[in-house]
């Protein structure tokens, strides 16, 4: 478990990552009341937010954004195993130091975030949604980066601000978007469905008649809702899973690629270079 703690302006981001061989209960909070942001990235624990007699579950993390109130007497517990990793970055702010964000900043919080700002409760829960393709690279550019030192520092400044800044814009779209609660959970279904079965992945024909969803439906609202295509997903989906296979197994190229339903090579290649500014061979120097 690994957990690196930045103070970046007025904010506190902590970058959180394990991969355990066995179960691990991880638990952290505050000393201050906060407003914050979560994002996890290809990481999939169980998180369980616990304050007095009460308690918030979230059993699948994969890919959540969420925002959120929480004072010192909150509790955030993460179930960390091999079968759930904790890939994570958390953006906090204190209520005192939102009035001394620049370029009236702190306008957009009361604007966007009004119960948090003016909490009712020791937790209050905000906007959650799946991240959208741009969240997502921003995500996985702050676990991948090369930098170190104060380039680090510079580079994590500006990925900080972009995400916050994708959270807001993508929380706007959402309050235009007039998705039914049954539409939006057969969209939920196809992304997992992608996710499951990225070898074989079904034809969008197919994929439309196993979450009962017509085709012209199913392509418009999953990118209203996610902000990507439908196969676009799926190929961030792959490469984020080669990545992984790269890093942690002793496989070739080849077989990764393989693994995540590329036939061609220099296919995968070109793609991988193009989400992550590097060559695969690179991570197996």
């Amino acid at each position: 478990m690994t957990r690196d703690i930045i103070e970046i302006n007025d904010f506190l981001v902590i970058i959180e990552q394990s991969d355990e061989e066995k179960t691990i209960i991880d638990k952290c909070g505050f000393d201050e009341p906060v407003i914050g942001f979560s994002f996890y990235g290809s990481g999939n624990s169980k998180l369980s937010v616990n304050h007095g007699d009460m308690s918030h579950s979230f059993d699948n993390t994969k890919g959540f954004a969420m925002s959120f109130f929480a004072n010192e007497k909150v509790e955030f517990v993460h179930n960390i195993s091999l079968q759930n990793p904790l890939q994570c970055v958390v953006i906090v702010i204190s209520l005192k130091n939102l009035r001394k964000l620049p370029n009236h900043e702190d306008e957009v919080f009361s604007h966007n975030l009004n119960a948090l700002v003016h909490p009712q409760a020791d937790f209050v829960e905000g906007p959650n949604f799946y991240m959208t393709h741009d969240m997502q690279t921003a995500v996985d550019k702050i676990f991948n980066t090369p930098y170190t030192g104060k380039t680090r520092m510079m580079f994590l400044r500006s990925q900080v601000t972009e995400l916050l800044a994708h959270f807001f814009a993508l929380q706007d779209s959402q309050k235009e978007t007039a998705l039914k609660p049954h539409d939006r959970q057969k969209l939920y279904e196809a992304k997992e469905i992608l996710a499951n079965n990225m070898e074989t992945p079904p034809s969008l024909n197919e994929l439309s008649k196993l979450i009962g969803l017509n085709s012209y439906k199913l392509k418009k609202n999953f990118k209203e809702l996610f902000g990507v295509p439908v196969f676009k997903y799926l190929q961030n989906e792959r490469l984020s899973k080669a990545y992984d296979l790269l890093r942690e197994k002793d496989i070739s190229i080849q077989e990764a690629a393989w693994k995540v339903g590329y036939e061609s090579v220099s296919s995968f290649s070109n793609a991988f270079i193009k989400k992550f500014g590097f060559r695969p061979s690179e991570i197996k120097k």
